[in-house]
This record gives structure tokens, C-alpha cells and sequence, in this order.
């Protein structure tokens, strides 16, 4: 069997070497058109996600960093805890710079006999080709053809994503601060290097200025140095229809989310478990991996990723709605609440394994 993973991302990737460890043979199509990797881009991989990394894609030990806490806390109550998942004992959430992950999938794959890279300029007919089409490729004419059919969110807020440098220290707990200009994200990447995401509900044109609003809520780091900045507007969006014949829809192009919660890319993990769990079953069942593997699919994740996304959502919205009306509410309500441990083992499981029905 053979399968087309259209477009050669993070995701297409993480989805070429799990395919690859089924025996399948896989081609990624990519663009010979150069690009600079941002490396101070990190991703969260919750602890379930890293065990089935590490067993059924790639053992990524090595690159990831372990926390074992999450603080939340709100500028309505003056910077009071809100919420605090973990203890000092347990991984709780791991951290890890993109172009690592990159890196290893990229290394690993050009070692397999299953694995092969092709420039996308060349015509290929993927009814008759390829048993199975992945799509991940935004700007791929199939994505404009069969899948512009979707529900889509503008935030009219801009993400901003750094690394901070500083002295150091023991950094094991991330921090959420949902500040009067949007959630902003400490999470740690080593004992010495921090990782910011900010999403501000307005674009600032002066790197200056977000140094400043990082600064103002750091109560923790002696800081060497902030790296450069990058940014990009938040949108979210999920996909009506998840395949198309034998191409089915993956990765961000079939759903993203705000990145307050640090749940994008663990979607998509859970996404190729599933994917995983069908391929295996009917490889055991003597089964042709054909375009029903799609419909059985969406029929097992496109309301479960709906759901999710739309709880993210609503989170961002009560604390949007919370700080446009000064009212601290919500944030006295959470608060109470995260007092009952059995309330705070709900929240846990939901953050590590997504909708489990």
C-alpha cells in the first residue's frame, strides 16, 4: 500500500512516521521553495500524547522538557491563583522547540525504505496513484476545491511567541496569566530559557511594546536576554466535510483552536491515535486500507473535535467577556471550584486526553 501526505509540516510528519511504522509506504510532497525555520516556535505535548509518541511514533525523551504544574491566574482578581494542576511529583505537560521535533522526524524518515520525499510540482493523478491522500497543504488546489466548506473564527487578535533567556533557575511550572490584553503563557524549556506565547487583542507594531507587557507580568525570571519576536493572527476554524473520495483532511487544516489552552498540536496527536487504532484493526482483519478508512474516521472524531474545540472557545470567551465587563465572576467561580480535588482531576484528564465517550 501506498499513501500521499500533501504538504511536509510538523503534523504531515508526525503522520508520514507513524503510517511509515505500520509498514505503509508513504510519500510526502513537498515545495523546493526555501524557507527560514523559527526556532523559538515550542509546542505542548500533554503526558498521554508523550507516552504515544515516544511508542508508537518516535521516542522524543531527549528534546522534551517535563513540567510538573500549571498556575492560572487572572489580572481581575490582582494576579490571584486561579487554578493549580500538578504537583511536584508527577510530569504533568512537556514543552519542545519545533524545529527539534522537526528535526528528528525529518532524520528518522530519510533512514526508511517506506519513506520518500517528492517536489509537489509534479502531476500526479491521486485517485489512481495512491491508495489514501492526506491533505495538511492550506494552499494545495484540493484544499480550495473540496475543502473550503468549514466554520471559521477570527479572534481580531495577534499571537506573539518568544523566547525568553535567563539566569538559572529550577523552572518546572508553567504559567497562564489572562491579562487586561489577552492570555499570556510562561512555559518553561529549560532551567535557563522560557517560552512565551501572548495573544494580545490588538496588533502592536513596536517588538518594543510587547517586551514591555512581558516584562510587566515576569515576577520570576532575571532575564538575560528576549529574543526576537514573531507573531501571527489567530483564527480557528473546523472543517465541515473530513475527506473527499480517498483524500481525507488533517492536521490544522481540519481544525485549529485558540492557543490559550496549548491544545492544538495534541489535537492532531489524537487524531493519528485514532487513525492508528483503524489502520491496525483492519490490517489484522486482512481489510484493503481504502477511502471507507476516511468515513469510519470523521465518524469517530469529527464530533468529538468539534466538542473540544468549541470548550476552548468557550473558555476564551468567558475571560474575553470577563475582561470587557471588569466583572471577576468566572474568576471566583473557577476558583472556588479548582478547591475540589475531584473537580481538578476532571480538568487534568480533560487537558491530557481530550473527550474520552
Amino acid at each position: 500500500m501506498r499513501v500521499c501526505i500533501l504538504g511536509s509540516g510538523l503534523s504531515s510528519l508526525t503522520l508520514a512516521k507513524s503510517l511509515v511504522n505500520q509498514k505503509i509506504y508513504v510519500d510526502v510532497l513537498y515545495s523546493k521553495k526555501s524557507y527560514s525555520v523559527n526556532k523559538t516556535r515550542t509546542i505542548g505535548l500533554s503526558k498521554s500524547n508523550v507516552e504515544f509518541f515516544n511508542k508508537k511514533i518516535i521516542n522524543i525523551e531527549k528534546i522534551i522538557y517535563k513540567l510538573n504544574k500549571i498556575e492560572i491566574y487572572s489580572d481581575n482578581l490582582e494576579k490571584q491563583k486561579l487554578i493549580n494542576f500538578g504537583n511536584n511529583n508527577d510530569h504533568l505537560f512537556s514543552i519542545v522547540k519545533n524545529y527539534k521535533l522537526q528535526e528528528i522526524l525529518e532524520k528518522n524518515l530519510s533512514k526508511s525504505k517506506y519513506f520518500r520525499k517528492i517536489n509537489n510540482k509534479k502531476k500526479l493523478n491521486y485517485s489512481n496513484d495512491y491508495d489514501l491522500v492526506f491533505n495538511t497543504d492550506y494552499n494545495h488546489p484540493i484544499t480550495k476545491k473540496h475543502f473550503s466548506r468549514k466554520i471559521e473564527k477570527r479572534y481580531n487578535s495577534v499571537a506573539y511567541t518568544t523566547i525568553l533567556e535567563h539566569e538559572r533557575i529550577p523552572n518546572n511550572v508553567a504559567v497562564q496569566i489572562f491579562t487586561k490584553n489577552g492570555p499570556l503563557a510562561f512555559l518553561p524549556i529549560s532551567d535557563y530559557e522560557t517560552s512565551i506565547v501572548y495573544s494580545i487583542n490588538s496588533y502592536l507594531k513596536d517588538e518594543k511594546e510587547v517586551n514591555n507587557l512581558i516584562n510587566i507580568y515576569n515576577s520570576k525570571y532575571n532575564l538575560k536576554k528576549i529574543n526576537k519576536i514573531d507573531s501571527f493572527e489567530l483564527q480557528g476554524l473546523s472543517l465541515r466535510s473530513y475527506f473527499h473520495k480517498n483524500i481525507l483532511a488533517f492536521g490544522d487544516l481540519l481544525h485549529k483552536i485558540h492557543p490559550l489552552a496549548g491544545q492544538g498540536f495534541n489535537m492532531t496527536i489524537r487524531d493519528i491515535k485514532i487513525l492508528n487504532d483503524i489502520i491496525q484493526n483492519k490490517i489484522d482483519l486482512g481489510l484493503p486500507l481504502d477511502s471507507r478508512l476516511n468515513s469510519e474516521f470523521e465518524n469517530s472524531q469529527k464530533h468529538k473535535n468539534y466538542i473540544f474545540s468549541s470548550g476552548i472557545d468557550l473558555i476564551h470567551e468567558f475571560f474575553n467577556l470577563e475582561r470587557k465587563t471588569k466583572n471577576d465572576f468566572l474568576s471566583k467561580s473557577i476558583q472556588y471550584f479548582n478547591k475540589n480535588s475531584s473537580i481538578n482531576k476532571i480538568f487534568i484528564k480533560f487537558a491530557d486526553k481530550g473527550l474520552i465517550f
